[in-house]
């Protein structure tokens, strides 16, 4: 009898050992191999590259590095002077089109006043001179124009809400018109990029919430599926000089699977939390699907 209940313990022990090493099992698969859960995620947002539209000397800089600007505030002035007087010599050159414009108008009257005793070649020349000084007014104007817009071009504001990063732009410095003079976060634009697995996809949907722990901090994050990525690049695929796809010959047994971009947005976060850009993350989407739910089990907490 008592062999035969040491035998059932044996049993039960060794039964409840693989019971325990199959669940485990079953939950590591589903965590690492199903569960659509990453730690390559990265606090991202769309960087605005500042540059004048004219060349000149920095004048005044109005901002400081890692500062919060808003929509419309002021960064930095180019050679203001040197535009004002630009725009000043437009407005004299107007002045003078416009004279030479009344005077030739005033010939064209007076010759069509004297009527017969007037060439009918002079009173041509009279016309033609009248519509030469009013293309040359027309031009002036438009030159003017453009000064203006030059004037006000000299003083560059910001064309988003952000902040300003990694500034070494100092009064003095020459920039020509195009030239990148600094960077600024679009702080409208913030959210997480989770890099997941292509073998993880069918469990992602857009819509889906997600959990968002960043590294450093305590507390999670949440938020919901915005976008996957339509694309990645093809490392295995090139043009070669006659537009034909050159693809690479070689091909590995063991393949991993590519990582896919899921942006997520940011619903909530506690208070304090730096959304710094480039930070990691670890980013577990929760499927609201319920077949899919089972599969998300295995997410980390």
């Amino acid at each position: 009898m008592k062999l035969l209940f040491l035998g059932l313990m044996r049993w039960s022990i060794t039964t409840l050992i693989v019971l325990a090493a199959t669940l485990v099992a079953i939950q590591l698969w589903n965590r690492y191999e199903t569960a659509p859960w990453t730690r390559d995620g990265h606090v991202y947002a769309d960087v605005v590259r500042v540059s004048p539209d004219i060349s000149g000397l920095v004048t005044e800089v109005a901002v400081h590095d890692n500062e919060v600007v808003h929509k419309g505030q002021l960064l930095f002035v180019v050679d203001r002077p040197r535009y004002t007087d630009a725009l000043a010599q437009a407005d004299a050159a107007i002045a003078s089109a416009r004279a030479t414009l009344e005077q030739a108008r005033r010939v064209a009257r007076r010759d069509r006043v004297l009527g017969e005793l007037v060439a009918t070649e002079a009173r041509e020349e009279d016309d033609a001179k009248v519509q030469t000084s009013l293309a040359a007014l027309n031009q002036t104007l438009a030159a003017r124009s453009t000064a203006q817009l030059n004037r006000d071009r000299t003083a560059v504001h910001a064309s988003v809400n952000g902040y300003v990063t990694n500034l070494s732009l100092r009064p003095g410095d020459y920039l020509g018109a195009g030239t990148e003079a600094l960077a600024m976060i679009d702080l409208d634009s913030i959210r997480i990029e989770a890099y997941l697995e292509e073998t993880k996809l069918r469990h992602v949907e857009v819509g889906d919430r997600a959990r968002i722990r960043l590294m450093g901090d305590e507390e999670d994050l949440s938020g919901h599926v915005e976008s996957i990525a339509g694309g990645i690049a093809d490392d295995q695929r090139s043009n070669s000089p006659n537009l034909l796809a050159a693809v690479n010959p070689t091909f590995t047994w063991v393949r991993l699977a590519q990582r896919i971009p899921v942006r997520v947005h940011v619903d909530r976060m506690p208070p304090g939390t730096r959304l710094i850009l480039g930070r990691t993350a670890t980013v577990s989407i929760l499927p609201s699907n319920p077949r899919k739910n089972l599969a998300a089990r295995g997410t980390p907490p």
